[in-house]
């Protein structure tokens, strides 16, 4: 009789701690959205597997409204006030331990610090070298434009067949972003020009396995820790199961960064003039390395320099290609012949002292509004990265009406916010002209752009 007591007390408290309470007691139960979804965070992860699960927020959005709960202990959020609280400056909302899945070589770097104060201290370090002014007139414009002359020349030289862009895309924009941040004798690629063994540093970033290591990365780390880092037999028998074979996502990015930082602090040490003549990032952080003692986010040492050029480096090479490929894709769209069209007669408009071997200058092509509308809409219906940023706040908070309890994550998405019909008429339609309308309209719609986040934590490559 007592062991059927004990049994059924078990029962019972079970039932009210994993239904009762987080289903109809907690503040967050108010909250609209699926009881599913509340009851467990597997129901969200099935999205993910799926590759779904930015779109499926989405739809419960449409259906539920502009703030709804997707998990036991996660809401998502759609509206101005809830970017406001969330991630605007001073909100005191912190990155979640997400973001440390891109720690690199055992350091934090810009985007895995936690706290406002620790990542703004860092992009102190770093983010006058993506100032607009250099990036259009100093040496960087002059190494984009040799970079996209030499993709000009590999586009004619495979001749007029149909060719596929999405490599050769991959390729622009790791040699770009290795020059900038390495420069040419460090750490510079040369995948344009056919160098086979840079070319293949992007091998385990374009497997399509990728996705399946991220899921296990995020719902099961523990585990997918352990099972990567088996050796012997057991490496064996676990290798037919693994999410996605060895080497692993950014493997070659990571150790051809690490290289680069090496040959740099060698460099370093024996050429006193090194500094003086190199404008990479790599040697702004070499600067604040020798020049700024004691801890924290300012004070750098070797493994820092190297993650945080490495964090650079991985966060710039698919963004800067897929981008540019769905802008591509979007001209080549029967329906947007006109868009081609009016582009390329408001580049030849420019006069010819805007040219240099035949490629547009970057400060006269920052000039020309109907390109700039072309690359905003491209960026709000193909955002490179549309998925949710989750944060959470050490205390209780109240969005939209709703009270948050502390430690709860809050996620939003440029890609529900880019498409409200309410903000942005025929939401899934190419339309570069919406961003040349009225200015009331305008206004509004670059409130809800959302495609380089927004606070002190937005992307650094926005100017």
């Amino acid at each position: 009789m007592l062991t059927l007591l004990v049994f059924f007390v078990v029962i019972v408290a079970a039932v009210y701690y994993n239904i009762v309470e987080p289903l109809f007691l907690d503040p967050k139960s108010k909250i609209p959205g699926p009881k599913l979804f509340a009851f467990t965070k597997w129901r969200l992860a099935l999205e993910d597997f799926r590759g779904s699960r930015t779109r499926a927020i989405h739809a419960l959005h449409e259906r539920y409204g502009p703030i709804i709960r997707i998990g036991p202990n996660e809401i998502h959020c759609n509206s101005l006030n809830a970017l406001r609280t969330i991630y605007g400056a001073g909100s005191g909302f912190e990155r979640t331990w997400f973001y440390r899945m891109f720690d690199a070589y055992g350091k934090q770097n810009l985007f895995t610090f936690e706290s406002g104060k620790d990542h703004g201290e860092r992009k102190k370090l770093v983010a006058n070298a993506y100032s607009k002014s250099l990036m259009l007139t100093g040496p960087a414009a002059r190494m984009v434009q040799e970079k996209v002359t030499q993709y000009l020349a590999l586009l004619k030289a495979q001749g007029e067949q149909p060719q596929e862009i999405f490599s050769s895309l991959h390729y622009f924009s790791l040699d770009a972003i290795t020059h900038f941040l390495y420069g040419p004798s460090h750490g510079g690629t040369s995948a344009l020009k056919g160098n086979a063994q840079h070319r293949a540093l992007l091998n385990d970033i374009v497997d399509p396995t990728r996705r399946y290591l991220s899921w296990f990365a995020v719902h099961q780390p523990a585990l997918t820790k352990w099972m990567y880092t088996r050796e012997g037999l057991l490496e064996q028998l676990l290798r037919p199961i693994l999410p996605m074979q060895k080497p692993t996502t950014y493997t070659g990015i990571r150790k051809h960064a690490l290289e680069a930082f090496h040959r740099f602090k060698d460099a370093a040490e024996t050429k006193s003039d090194i500094l003086a003549s190199e404008s990479s990032i790599i040697s702004r952080l070499w600067t604040s390395h020798e020049s700024v003692k004691g801890s924290g986010p300012r004070s750098l040492d070797s493994l820092d320099i190297a993650s945080e050029c490495a964090d650079h480096l991985l966060a710039g090479i698919d963004t800067t290609a897929d981008t540019l490929m769905f802008l591509i894709w979007a001209l080549s769209q029967p329906q947007n012949s006109h868009i081609q069209k009016q582009l390329v007669e408001e580049v030849r408009s420019l006069s010819d002292d805007a040219f240099e071997d035949g490629v547009p200058k970057l400060d006269a092509i920052d000039k020309l509004p109907y390109l700039d509308a072309v690359i905003k809409e491209t960026l709000r219906l193909y955002a490179p990265l549309p998925a949710s940023e989750p944060r959470s706040l050490p205390t209780d908070c109240v969005i939209d009406g709703y009270r948050i309890p502390a430690r709860t994550i809050v996620n939003m998405s440029p890609y529900s916010l880019h498409r409200n019909a309410d903000v942005f008429e025929s939401p899934l339609t190419f339309d570069p002209e919406r961003w040349l309308g009225p200015t009331d309209k305008v206004n509004l719609m670059n409130r809800w752009f959302w495609a380089f986040s927004s606070g002190g934590r937005m992307c650094i490559g926005l100017q």
